[in-house]
């Protein structure tokens, strides 16, 4: 709990404004032709002194927009992208050299979606009811979600979608009944398409959707009653520590306030928590649209996947009418249980913690786990104004972050503290992103990797708790870091265990693959006669160019001692691939993002 209260900041809150899609000067521009066609000011049209109409003020010109900002380098190209995404493809490396960043950001934001998650578990049959009663299981989530990150063509949006998923935690590891794929399935889907959309939409179908509700108590969260009966706390407890305002009141920057003693000021107190939870009563999930099947193997109904999709009802029996006081505010009683979800929500989302709360997680998720005040603030100031009066764009905030002079300023040798540890999911990603992989029959039957032993030590969407993987605040005990006073976060996954396990996954997945997941190294075949070609490519789309030269000149050694020659067998060379691969990805300077 302690970690978390130090990721956050305040930041006034600005109006919501609606645009109209009229140009910004387009009133000057009316006022100026009306102007003109009345012949001017002075008392009813009279011509002025020396005659003749007075002419139309001038509109001044907009603003010269400011230069495009490209890729210097095919190395500053790949760092970009490892930043934004999880590969570097050469398509998109020239892209940023040829026309900039924020031309290429733009082109993601605006980009289609890619398959949906639970699209795809419908194109592989999930959603069948038979006698294996295969609706009960939970591995087909671990099937699509891989998918989605190793396959999904919009890989900038399902990078960030992985950010968000470990702020607006869901896990399926709890998740029983029908169809838990689809339930994780249907959250992932959310976070793709709302991505980038508004914070405050996002808020609110997070809270309404029904793997959230599941997995926090919201589903089927009664009002009080007369035998002492109150709403869970659950949500309410988490929405403000979690996923909206933390638990401290922030500066602007998102260094915490502190009282007349020195000492941080609690953001919201019990009574918040209770006035609250009423609001998340009455929600359960919504089988509008859902079949039921009867059959031979047992004696109840099958239900269809609809309802792991669809957004929770509302039931007005089962919400309390009670009135509200939390943060300053009161929604009075008797309120219509959509309308006080609406005001507690716009409360969180106006709330000055909001914006420098929000900005530092995603700030650590991307580029660094130790971003400065002045980095967080113009991350949040982002997040309370995008340019045009709205608060909360999102593509204005991953703007901010990716765009920011801390995250564009090359790293140098004597800042050994800067950076953020790889997490291993965004590890292994990148790398079968980058060397090809594919599935042999389309399944992708990757199952839950978070074995510390012999698997990653971290799956998607299978975090141990609603507090994440890692705490945004965690510092790793009897450490340089801890001595200097910074935090790790992903370091909270790393031991000896996990250590030993990354290397052992990697040992057989880089080489073998595992069930139908094959990596095919298919470019890097073509050049495996050249080993200095191949150590090169590794290390631009793995660690743009960050390994040392004594790591260089030892990945060099080891592929040439396996003598491959362009007509050395695939096997060989597949062979030799695998444990330069294995290398770079085991190298402290692959596994520090800097």
């Amino acid at each position: 709990m302690q970690d978390l209260a130090e990721d956050g900041e305040s930041t006034a809150p600005s109006e919501r404004a609606e645009d109209s899609g009229a140009p910004a000067n387009a009133g000057l521009i009316a006022a100026a032709a009306l102007l003109a066609a009345c012949g001017g000011g002075g008392g009813g049209g009279a011509p002025p002194p020396g005659g003749g109409p007075t002419p139309p003020t001038p509109v001044p010109p907009p603003p010269a927009p400011p230069p495009v900002v490209k890729a210097a380098t095919d190395v500053e190209a790949a760092r970009f992208l490892m930043q934004a995404q999880f590969s570097a493809p050469d398509a998109d490396i020239a892209s940023l050299r040829n026309d900039g960043f924020v031309p290429w950001l733009n082109a993601q934001f605006t980009a289609p979606l890619g398959q949906a998650g639970v699209s795809w578990l419908d194109s592989r049959g999930h959603n069948s009811i038979t006698s294996e009663q295969r609706y009960f299981w939970p591995q087909f989530g671990d099937f699509m979600i891989w998918n989605q990150l190793l396959a999904g063509p919009d890989q900038m949006r399902k990078r960030l979608a992985f950010a968000l998923s470990q702020f607006f935690v869901v896990s399926l590891s709890p998740i029983d009944g029908f169809y838990p794929p689809y339930v994780i399935g249907a959250y992932w889907d959310l976070l793709t398409s709302n991505c980038f959309g508004n914070f405050r939409t996002l808020l609110e179908k997070i809270t309404l959707n029904a793997g959230m509700g599941f997995f926090l108590n919201t589903k089927g969260n009664l009002k009080e009653d007369a035998n002492g009966r109150q709403p869970d706390e659950n949500y309410a407890r988490e929405v403000m520590q979690l996923f909206s305002i933390g638990l401290y009141e922030l500066n602007a920057d998102g260094t915490p306030k502190l009282d007349a003693n020195n000492q941080p000021i609690e953001t919201y107190g019990q009574s918040d928590i209770t006035n609250l939870a009423r609001v998340f009563t009455g929600y359960d999930w919504d089988y509008t649209g859902v079949t039921f099947t009867t059959v031979s193997w047992v004696n109840y109904q099958i239900p269809s996947t609809e309802f792991a999709s669809n957004p929770m009802r509302f039931r007005a029996n089962d919400h309390s009418n009670l009135a509200v006081t939390f943060l300053g505010i009161t929604i009075p009683a008797n309120t219509a249980g959509p309308q006080a979800l609406s005001i507690a929500l716009d409360r969180l989302f106006n709330h000055p913690n909001a914006g420098p709360f929000f900005a530092r997680q995603m700030i650590q998720r991307l580029v660094t786990s130790n971003p400065s005040p002045a980095y967080v603030g113009r991350v949040a100031a982002a997040f309370a104004d995008n340019g045009a009066g709205v608060r909360g764009d999102l593509k204005a905030v991953w703007t901010a972050i990716l765009m920011d002079d801390e995250a564009r300023a090359a790293p140098t040798a004597a800042d050994t503290l800067r950076g953020k540890l790889r997490e291993p999911v965004v590890r292994f990603v990148q790398w079968a992103r980058t060397v090809g992989s594919t599935s042999t029959n389309g399944d992708y039957q990757l199952y839950d990797l978070s074995a510390s032993d012999t698997g990653l030590g971290q799956s998607p969407l299978r975090s141990p708790s609603v507090f994440n993987f890692f705490r945004p605040g965690y510092v790793p005990p009897n450490t340089a870091i801890a001595t200097a006073g910074k935090q790790a976060p992903e370091f909270q996954l790393l031991n000896e265990t996990t250590t030993a396990g990354y290397i052992n996954f990697l040992q057989w997945i880089t080489r073998a693959g595992w069930n139908d997941f094959k990596p095919t190294y298919s470019y890097l075949l073509t050049i495996a006669h050249d080993v200095a070609a191949v150590v090169g490519w590794l290390n631009l789309r793995l660690s743009a160019n960050q390994l040392s030269n004594e790591t260089v000149t030892v990945l060099q050694a080891v592929g040439t001692a396996f003598n491959i020659t362009a007509a050395s067998a695939d096997s060989a060379k597949l062979d030799m691939l695998a444990t330069l691969s294995l290398l770079v990805l085991i190298s402290p300077e692959y596994l520090v993002q800097k």
